[in-house]
C-alpha cells in the first residue's frame, strides 16, 4: 500500500476522496492502485471504519 498513506486517518481521507471522485467501488480502486483490498479494510478497521457499498465510502 505504498501509494496510500500509512497513517489510517490519512489513508481514510485519501481513499474516501478517491472513491467519491474516481471509482465506482472499492474493488476498482484496489485493482487500479494495486492495493490489497483485505489489508486496506483491516487498516481502516483499526480506526473503526467499515466500507459501505451502498454509498461507496468508508464510514
Amino acid at each position: 500500500m505504498q501509494i496510500l498513506p500509512n497513517d489510517p486517518m490519512l489513508c481514510l481521507s485519501v481513499v474516501n476522496t478517491r472513491l467519491r471522485d474516481h471509482y465506482a467501488n472499492l474493488e476498482d480502486l484496489c485493482e487500479d492502485l494495486a492495493v490489497d483490498k483485505d489489508a486496506l479494510i483491516t487498516k481502516l478497521g483499526t480506526i473503526d471504519y467499515v466500507y459501505d457499498e451502498s454509498i461507496n465510502q468508508f464510514v
